[in-house]
């Protein structure tokens, strides 16, 4: 079993910055690929990030591209999300989720086999 914590989420204006964490225990969080989903009220939950086990390759959806960084610490068991130059239709309950799988960058989400609980990011224009 793995339990994610998230936490940084809140409210921000247009233009600001906000970074996401998310706390992993359980198991060995270096074997784990990690990634950040998203979803809007009435909509979909959808694929923002993705990181591999060794933090050595990354993947973004076509959105957050150059205004969004994932990255991790194995040390500290954490993911990061690290969110510059938010804009209003970033608003969405944000989640972390692990994938036990070898290959990483997966974008849907039922190829992840843990997830935490959220966090709520509203941006106001």
């Amino acid at each position: 079993q793995v339990q994610l914590v998230e936490s940084g989420g809140g409210p921000v204006q247009a233009g600001g910055s906000l970074r996401l964490s998310c706390a992993a225990s359980g198991r060995t969080f270096s074997n784990l690929n990690m990634g950040w989903f998203r979803q809007a009220p009435g909509k979909e939950r959808e694929f923002v990030a993705a990181i591999n086990w060794s933090g050595s390759r990354t993947y973004y959806t076509d959105s957050v591209k150059g205004r969004f960084t994932i990255s991790r610490d194995n040390a500290k068991n954490t993911v990061y999300l690290q969110m510059n130059s938010l804009k209003p239709e970033d608003t969405a309950v944000y989640y972390c989720a692990a994938d036990q799988t070898i290959v990483a960058g997966a974008r849907r989400p039922n190829e992840y086999d843990y997830w935490g609980q959220g966090t709520q990011v509203t941006v106001s224009s």
